[in-house]
């Protein structure tokens, strides 16, 4: 970066910029003695191994998932026995949370002189990847019933895909024209909406949906205490803390995100919008090009008014 002295230096300003630092979340709320959560099986974990790719790229304990394929080949109870500890006490140790930051640069920026025209992908230890892989699994059992995904939300939901989206906005705008409406679509993106998620905002979303304790507790540990170290040549290997967002290599992310963003699913008068993790597009239909201007400026505000109802559930 223009004016870093050194290799640190480098490093602390993309820190910064992913990573900006905010205030300790709160402490965890105790937990009730009764609410125990539901033993680890051997088939969640054969699950998620089965999904795991050996191609991965691991974190900083260079353990990739093939190691732990093994592992199961040869003892089956081992998995269960060491990840249930974590789910019996609610705690992810803070040593699986250290993680590399993979920084690429954007294509096409016209210069690369600002941490802007970078992003960035966090390598985590497998072996939590494993332990996140079961909870999407079972905070995915309780979307439906928890009202926690909006029914349009076609990115990371099982048997749902970009397709589906193409296809409902297809379907739409065409029972639009069938109507001899004129339609127009707002396509909007929640910009670095990963990096700045706060996580007493989500933990206190899934409280109020009606997530199990057991749950809210263990996504709340996850989101604490977390470190990370940026890697490329002669960069010092100094993990720094992570007190923001949700790491954009986490297997959990893409559901703890859109239930982060629930309430920006607008459903307004003569318009479905359609959703797909982080993309948002807002078709709208009426006699005239200039109401649909009118409506989807309406929308945007509305949009406004949410993202700041959001910010306020922190405090609340």
């Amino acid at each position: 970066m223009p004016g870093s002295a050194n290799p640190a230096e480098v490093a602390e300003t993309p820190l910064h910029h992913f990573f900006p630092l905010k205030p300790p979340p709160p402490p965890l709320l105790p937990l009730e003695r009764h609410e125990d959560p539901t033993p680890l099986t051997s088939e969640e974990i054969s699950r998620a191994l089965s999904k795991s790719s050996n191609t991965s790229i691991p974190g900083p304990d260079h353990i990739s998932y093939s190691v732990w394929k093994s592992v199961y080949r040869l003892k089956r109870s081992l998995l269960p026995s060491l990840l249930d500890a974590l789910l019996v006490h609610r705690f992810h140790p803070p040593s699986l949370k250290k993680a590399l930051g993979i920084i690429l640069d954007k294509l096409g920026k016209p210069s690369y002189d600002s941490p802007s025209s970078f992003s960035v992908i966090v390598l985590l230890r497998t072996l939590s990847k494993i332990l996140k892989r079961v909870v999407t699994s079972r905070l995915s059992a309780q979307a439906t019933p928890c009202s926690l995904i909006h029914p349009l939300q076609c990115g990371s939901v099982p048997g749902r895909s970009t397709a589906d989206a193409a296809l409902v906005l297809q379907h739409n705008v065409k029972s639009f024209h069938c109507l001899r409406y004129k339609v127009s679509t707002l396509f909007r993106n929640v910009k670095v909406g990963f990096h700045n998620m706060e996580s007493p905002t989500l933990l206190s979303l899934l409280r109020k949906k009606g997530v199990t304790p057991n749950l809210v507790r263990l996504v709340g540990s996850f989101l604490r205490d977390r470190t990370c170290c940026f890697t490329f040549q002669r960069c010092p290997r100094t993990f720094a803390p992570v007190s923001v967002g949700v790491p954009q290599g986490s297997l959990i992310l893409p559901l703890l995100f859109i239930i982060y963003v629930s309430s920006l699913h607008l459903v307004t008068s003569r318009s479905l919008n359609i959703f797909y993790v982080d993309d948002f597009a807002v078709p709208v239909a009426s006699p005239s090009y200039r109401t649909n201007v009118r409506l989807l400026h309406k929308s945007f505000s509305s949009l406004k008014r949410n993202v700041l109802e959001i910010m306020l559930l922190a405090i609340l």
